[in-house]
């Protein structure tokens, strides 16, 4: 069991001992645990992910979060009110070093239905791509169209993909910042062929939550550098900056990723999503006008301001 990331909050006497430490390790894994499987329970509920019947394709890439969200679903498989089914899918693209032994060993020990999709996507993008140009275009692109295949084959009728509350706030400020878009990743929507539903169970879980489950668990992570494409620079960039105002402002991801939940299009200027041309006084008190005349109040941090912003006094 790894405790690395367990915060020291015993007491100077009780770190003396091997039983305290063990004894406060044990509680926070059961914590983190129970809080996992609350997290999924929500989002399969709030968003009616998983329905009696369903067979579920859980995409394997061998990093911690496909392995987290496998490990969680199977818990929660155990406990639901309603029968379904899950089958695990890795694609091996045939990436030079690929360790292709480790992920159907590690599924055949867990006792799930797996299937291992062998296709060498890597050669075909990289005699498309010239050298120095990022792969994850063409790769993503083929990469869906054959688990989409795999799916029909396997008869699924949704995919389950790791992402989590981090990667929907990540790529909300990428579609602002580069965009121009209000626009995030949804926890549940169509496959672009309309033939699947692809859900996001982790859609509530924090990826701090998840390094610290995958170290408890010790998955055999694959590496997800083995192609030698370039890192995405601006999602790098997007996941510093979250990362630097949590660190300096506690709970502040928890509040961006509570507002995708709390959209108010009457007060955006997005003229198809509001009929702002039809507005005309009704005569009737609205909590939700406008109050021009009123200063916006927010909760006061405990540090006022946001790193890297400056405000300026005109």
């Amino acid at each position: 069991m790894n405790a690395v990331w367990i915060d020291d909050e015993v007491a100077p006497a009780a770190q003396d001992t091997k039983e305290a430490k063990a004894a406060k390790i044990e509680r926070e894994t059961h914590k983190l645990e129970k809080r996992l499987c609350r997290q999924m329970g929500q989002a399969i509920m709030d968003f009616n992910m998983i329905e009696e019947g369903d067979r579920v394709m859980v995409c394997m890439s061998g990093g911690k979060d496909s392995y987290g969200m496998l490990d969680i679903l199977l818990k929660m498989q155990q406990r639901a009110p309603i029968n379904f089914e899950i089958v695990a899918v890795n694609l091996d693209q045939k990436q030079p070093g690929f360790p292709e032994h480790i992920l159907p060993e590690y599924l055949a020990k867990l006792g799930v239905e797996f299937h291992i999709e062998t296709q060498d996507t890597y050669s075909i993008v990289k005699r498309n791509i010239p050298e120095g140009k990022t792969m994850c275009s063409l790769c993503s692109r083929l990469r869906r169209g054959i688990l989409y295949n795999v799916a029909r084959k396997l008869k699924c009728n949704k995919l389950a993909l790791g992402h989590h509350r981090d990667d929907m706030l990540q790529t909300f400020f990428l579609n602002m910042f580069f965009g121009g878009k209000l626009k995030g990743m949804p926890p549940k929507l169509t496959s672009d062929n309309g033939e699947f539903v692809v859900i996001r169970p982790l859609a509530y879980v924090a990826e701090k939550d998840l390094i610290r489950w995958a170290a408890h668990r010790e998955f055999p992570i694959i590496p997800c550098s083995l192609c030698g494409s370039q890192t995405n620079l601006q999602r790098v960039q997007i996941g510093n900056m979250l990362r630097d105002w949590e660190k300096q402002y506690p709970g502040r991801a928890e509040t961006m990723f509570t507002a995708l939940q709390n959209v108010v299009p009457s007060h955006l200027m997005d003229h198809s999503k509001h009929d702002f041309k039809n507005i005309r006084p009704t005569g009737l008190e609205d909590e939700n006008g406008d109050k021009a005349f009123d200063a916006e109040e927010f909760p006061t941090p405990a540090r006022s301001g946001l790193p890297g912003l400056q405000v300026v006094t005109l």
